[in-house]
């Protein structure tokens, strides 16, 4: 799982934040955090989630399982409509 520490430690100074911020998010030690970095620990399935939505990332993502970040898009709270005008709108521009 070296992947998710160094995505985890990659998204984190993107972001501008600290071990101690992310930490503090999450209810954690900082010590913790430095050893899902450095691989020595993994996060609980409750923590993995909290740090994906902390980050705006797709679990699949943080774990390597994704290249793309912004592949999984939350749709949540559009209608039908919306969502089949969007999926219209993306393969309009994947033509293009």
């Amino acid at each position: 799982m070296v992947e998710l520490g160094s995505t985890l430690k990659r998204l984190r100074l993107k972001k501008g934040m600290t071990q101690a911020d992310i930490a503090k998010d999450l209810g954690l030690t900082k010590s913790v955090i430095s050893a899902y970095e450095t691989g020595l620990r993994l996060p609980s399935y409750d923590i993995l989630i909290h740090i994906a939505t902390i980050f705006g990332v797709s679990t699949d993502y943080l774990l390597g399982l994704e290249n793309n970040k912004k592949q999984g898009l939350d749709l949540s709270g559009l209608t039908d409509a919306e969502i089949d005008a969007l999926s219209q709108l993306i393969k309009a521009m994947k033509e293009a």
